[in-house]
């Protein structure tokens, strides 16, 4: 990491982590009382299953807004260089089918520039790998469950599971991105940091 006095957000990491755990638990939960409207439709049925849609929305909206917040200040952290600014360093996360790819890299960008040891740049990114493989894998197998109408038992455990398999492994990334820039920027010299101001 090149110089900064900013702290860790540690703070903006553990309101997003229990926030994506939460969105987490909610999507098992709206999926499973949707399915239960789409084969049983009643009237108690539409309202629970409207009530946990509700709920989920709501969480992951802040899940999503914690998440982009948390890793616009990891990357500001990182002065990560390269092709654009933190504008782009979010909208990337928004746009359909870039989304499948491009924040990876921004991703493993901010992971990389955050250590301090040169062995550990090239090294760790499996866990960003995996997190991605979950998470692309459980919107692709969403995708798929709604042209079964949301009813295809396999597909809804399948998706569900890379779900919240992606829930678990983001949770280590964020840990692990905002431990390695805890350790990295109390080494920054305050004179280092005046020069990049």
């Amino acid at each position: 990491m090149t110089g900064s006095v900013d702290k860790a957000p540690w703070l903006l990491a553990r309101f997003a982590q229990a926030a994506i755990g939460v969105g987490a638990v909610a999507d098992v939960f709206r999926v499973v009382a949707v399915r239960d409207h789409r084969l049983h439709p009643t009237d108690a049925s539409l309202s629970r299953s409207g009530f946990a849609s509700m709920v989920f929305v709501y969480v992951m909206t802040a899940a999503v807004v914690l998440f982009l917040v948390w890793f616009s200040r990891c990357r500001r952290n990182a002065h990560v260089a390269g092709d654009g600014s933190a504008v782009w360093a979010v909208a990337a996360w928004l746009i359909p089918v870039v989304n499948l790819w491009v924040p990876r890299g921004l991703l493993l960008d901010v992971q990389r520039a955050s250590s301090t040891e040169a062995a550990e740049k090239g090294s760790k990114d499996t866990l960003v790998n995996a997190w991605w493989v979950a998470w692309v894998g459980h919107g692709l197998l969403a995708a798929g469950s709604q042209f079964s109408k949301g009813t295809s038992m396999p597909l809804l455990v399948a998706s569900e599971a890379f779900n919240l398999a992606a829930a678990g492994l983001v949770l280590c990334v964020i840990q692990r991105i905002t431990a390695l820039q805890s350790a990295a920027l109390p080494t920054v010299s305050p004179a280092a940091s005046r020069t990049h101001a």
